[in-house]
């Protein structure tokens, strides 16, 4: 069973990558299992959200503690909140960013990407400058990343799973898939 956690800001579409990532997985063969983390239910406000995936039958069902992997959608939280916080080592660490963090020494241990996924977002008219869409476009580089789910599972949970601009966030997931780079 792997655990994936999630970081993010009420508003980017946190909760709703975490879904389509685990309808992506569950069609790809896997039990899944994802829920949300809210505390203060607002826009901007972090948000935290979980997904588990393995090949049997998932029985546990309490919250994500140790996750395997990460993925991070606003980096200004990796200022104001632990995100390594029980992080297995050799952890894969995805994060929105056009640059690497500043406190690399941070992240030993751990195989850390980046993607600019909110210029990805802009560019193909998801959101405005202030607050760019990026759930898909991180959906896109955590596929190429973690090198599962295959990026047809990806686009067609895309297609199911949101409900504007189909095409845009497709072509933002394929973007990102292509843009996503090891630090």
């Amino acid at each position: 069973m792997l655990e994936i956690r999630f970081h993010g800001r009420g508003g980017q579409g946190t909760v709703l990558a975490s879904i389509s990532l685990a309808k992506a997985f569950f069609d790809s063969g896997f039990h899944v299992q994802t829920f949300p983390l809210f505390g203060v239910e607002r826009r901007g406000a972090p948000v935290e959200a979980y997904l588990r995936i393995a090949r049997e039958k998932i029985f546990i069902r309490n919250n994500v503690h140790k996750p395997d992997h990460l993925v991070v959608m606003d980096a200004k939280l990796l200022h104001s909140t632990d995100v390594t916080q029980g992080l297995k080592k050799d952890a894969t660490i995805l994060i929105n960013s056009p640059l690497p963090p500043d406190n690399l020494e941070t992240y030993s241990g751990f195989h850390l990407s980046i993607v600019d996924a909110a210029k990805i977002a802009l560019a193909n008219g998801l959101g405005s400058k202030t607050r760019p869409i990026i759930n898909t476009a991180m959906l896109g580089a955590f596929s190429k990343t973690m090198e599962m789910p295959d990026i047809s599972h990806i686009k067609k949970a895309i297609r199911k799973e949101v409900p504007v601009k189909q095409d845009q966030n497709v072509q933002a997931a394929l973007d990102a898939y292509d843009s996503v780079r090891p630090v």
